[in-house]
């Protein structure tokens, strides 16, 4: 049995315990390999490495670190199918939607290439008579990421290419449910020329998790995951003097208007809550369907879901794999069951599903609930399933509404051909990415990820011009040159330009 190490200073590391964890494919239910599971000992390993690797990488040129990243852009490009299958084996995910996450990972990396416009300081002449003022950015030092199972490449890009091209060292501490594409990165890295020690791999739950927000030698940590453990790692983090970047949970909606195009609203919005088998925080969980355009927009998300084909994902022509874990199968089936028994009318039911020659992977077919209410479970739960809930308002004001009062503000979208009511809904929904006719609204690169509400713990989104902000710190210097033997006198006032 394949166990896969940590990978600490440039290379594989066994860890300081022997204790470890079964990593599962999702299609078949076998266990494929075990992940170590660190501790302490391990997290301060990493930090003793990065703090070295710091005192080097942060005093690289830009152009140096430019290049590593350049580098690594090239081979991402290179071995995209093969990431991409092991993240399909090891998440459940297709490989062709796995290659889609590292395309929009890749987007940061290169985003990463150009930080020398970005990071261009300001410059002020003569703000007093002899007296300039100019400004830069400088890196933290070492800073880690805690990410979630659902996207074990994408959601690591987003941190540590910004972290790394800006003059940080890093700790990423993966899901242990998908462990092998952090380590698989980090070998990518070392063949685009990062010195050891700058990027770093500990594996391991609970207590990995805590030994990182508690470690001195870690100056900000970036966390993507449920909002319950972006509270707690916000709070513990910040308790220990570091910097915060926590992204909770998301119960994502789509408006239907009306005037849309039910064909097409229906298509995308069957993608959106199905694809990556609803196991995205970007997800759209909830149609708002407006006035008349219910009755047909359900019809057609019928037929749709219906038309899903679900099956393992490295298997030519899926559209959906199963679920990360058998206890997330069983979680999901039990809400669809949970929702009819609180009246929600069931009608697709993805309960049961059995692919053939895959009986004991963790799959569970899609499914549709219609006349969903915001005080049933299926309506107030992150589900993180393929589940899709319908609720039925009379106006788009009622719609906003619905958002509005929902603690989650990930993200939005609204299906419409009137301009007019798409620019009311985006200027009034109270949700930091929003998509019109766009189903999944995730941001391009040089713009930031975050949302609002209970999706965004604190004030700092992921990548873009944030991460960028996050990842520095700025310096002001106000510097006058006099004339030698040409003296200024000092007074004991405040000081004021004149």
């Amino acid at each position: 049995m394949n166990t896969i190490p940590h990978w600490i200073n440039g290379s594989p590391a066994e860890g300081s315990t022997t204790a470890t964890q079964p990593v599962h494919n999702p299609a078949t239910g076998a266990e494929r390999a075990r992940v170590v599971l660190g501790g302490g000992a391990d997290v301060d390993a990493a930090v003793r490495a990065a703090s070295a690797a710091f005192a080097t990488w942060s005093e690289s040129s830009l152009t140096t670190r430019t290049q590593v990243m350049f580098a690594f852009r090239q081979l991402l490009v290179e071995h995209e199918e093969e990431l991409g299958r092991i993240i399909s084996g090891e998440h459940g995910k297709t490989v062709d939607d796995a290659r889609g996450e590292i395309v929009r990972g890749r987007e940061v990396v290169e985003f990463a290439c150009g930080l020398g416009d970005v990071l261009k300081g300001d410059f002020s002449d003569q703000v007093s008579r002899g007296v300039d003022v100019h400004s830069f950015r400088q890196p933290l030092g070492v800073v880690a990421g805690i990410t979630p199972f659902n996207f074990p490449a994408m959601v690591p890009l987003w941190m540590h290419p910004i972290a790394l091209a800006t003059g940080n060292t890093f700790i990423l501490k993966p899901s242990e449910r998908d462990p092998s594409a952090a380590n698989f990165v980090a070998g990518l890295y070392r063949k685009a020329g990062l010195p050891d020690g700058v990027f770093n791999v500990v594996h391991g739950g609970k207590d990995a998790v805590d030994a990182i927000l508690d470690h001195p030698g870690i100056e900000a940590v970036s966390f993507v995951g449920s909002t319950p453990i972006a509270r707690y790692v916000h709070e513990r983090a910040t308790a220990a003097g570091k910097r915060v970047q926590a992204l909770g949970g998301a119960k994502n909606h789509a408006v239907v208007l009306p005037d849309a195009d039910l064909e097409f609203a229906a298509n995308h919005i069957t993608a959106g809550a199905y694809g990556s088998a609803g196991e995205r925080c970007m997800a759209l969980s909830v149609a708002v369907a407006v006035g008349e355009a219910a009755d047909g927009l359900v019809e057609v998300l019928r037929r749709k879901a219906r038309e899903v084909k679900v099956g393992p994902g490295d298997a030519p022509g899926t559209e959906m794999g199963p679920l990360v874990t058998r206890a997330a199968q069983e979680r999901v089936e039990n809400a669809v069951g949970t929702a009819a028994a609180q009246g929600a009318t069931v009608v697709v039911d993805g309960r049961g599903l059995k692919v053939a020659g895959h009986e004991d992977g963790f799959f569970t077919g899609p499914s549709l609930l219609d006349h969903v209410t915001t005080e049933m479970e299926a309506y107030r739960q992150e589900l993180f399933g393929p589940v899709l809930a319908v609720v039925r308002v009379d106006t788009l004001d009622a719609a906003i509404d619905v958002i509005n009062a929902n603690p989650y503000g990930n993200g939005t979208a609204v299906f419409t051909a009137s301009g007019e009511a798409a620019r009311r809904f985006q200027r009034s929904v109270k949700v930091g990415m929003i998509g019109v006719n766009v189903p999944v609204p995730v941001p391009m690169s040089y713009y930031s990820f975050g949302g609002w509400k209970d999706s965004l713990i604190g004030d700092s989104p992921v990548h873009g011009p944030e991460g960028i902000r996050f990842y520095t710190r700025p310096k002001v210097v106000t510097s006058r040159w006099p004339r030698q033997n040409h003296h200024v006198a000092a007074g004991f006032d405040f000081p004021t330009s004149d």
